[in-house]
């Protein structure tokens, strides 16, 4: 069934209007009496049918709600180290449909792309797009923000707020199964092509984020990630 995401508050009414609403009736050809979901960006889906549809507005009465089936139990924050050229693009797109709460560039030690803040406030506007068009294809209930970039020290910092918090080192020793524990909030940190430095990994470790494995193979830095994440939410969510 198709969905879309609203900004304001959704009641028994709802209207669906903009850019949105020209693809439901020009592009989906949905008409009065179909069936359509609404997403309030906050977990829940509205299931509606459309009452009325002009060339730029749907009107939708709601006919029943429930918590999206969409979003895991497990709130994921990705902090990924800057990567080259469009690597970015990609991994916020399979992050978001893997069901990563937030995407939090990291501008590290290693980092080959390292934009000035006005090319990295234009970068974020794409990305958002991004997400927000892999929240609708995949079925999610929320929009991942990308959010601003940040210091390697910073978002060390920031990650010690999460109930477990991890960084994938190539170096690393300890397995991720090992690493692994009982947790609502998840923080997992990927380095960029060349990865992280030991001062770097001996940083987190002195903040009690341990330095994890993914396996005796290097993985590229758009590929971890997808690995990661994916290994998380089956270890937390069986």
């Amino acid at each position: 069934m198709p969905r879309f995401f609203l900004e304001n508050p959704i009641t028994d009414i709802a209207e669906l209007t903009g850019a949105d609403a020209a693809h439901a009736v020009k592009s989906l050809r949905m008409r009065e009496g179909d069936e359509i979901t609404l997403c309030d960006s906050a977990g829940t889906d509205y299931h509606g049918i459309i009452t009325a549809a002009a060339a730029d507005s749907l009107a939708v009465k709601i006919i029943s709600r429930e918590k999206s089936p969409g979003e895991p139990q497990t709130a994921i924050t990705l902090y990924q180290a800057m990567p080259k050229a469009d690597k970015l693009d990609f991994i916020v797109q399979k992050a978001t449909e893997l069901g990563v709460c937030a995407i939090v560039p990291v501008l590290t030690e290693r980092c080959i792309s390292r934009p000035d803040d006005k090319s990295m406030a234009k970068k974020l506007e794409k990305l958002n797009r991004t997400a927000l068009e892999a929240a609708k294809q995949a079925g999610r209930g929320i929009i991942p923000r990308v959010l601003p970039m940040l210091k390697y020290h910073e978002a060390v910092l920031q990650m010690r707020e999460s109930e477990l918090a991890l960084l994938f080192y190539e170096c690393a020793k300890m397995p991720l199964r090992d690493a692994v524990r009982p947790a609502k909030t998840v923080a997992v940190m990927i380095g960029s092509e060349g990865g992280f430095s030991p001062q770097e990994a001996a940083f987190a470790a002195e903040n009690g984020i341990p330095p994890v494995s993914l396996g005796s193979r290097i993985l590229r830095c758009e590929t971890a990630p997808i690995c990661a994440i994916s290994q998380l939410l089956y270890a937390l969510e069986v």
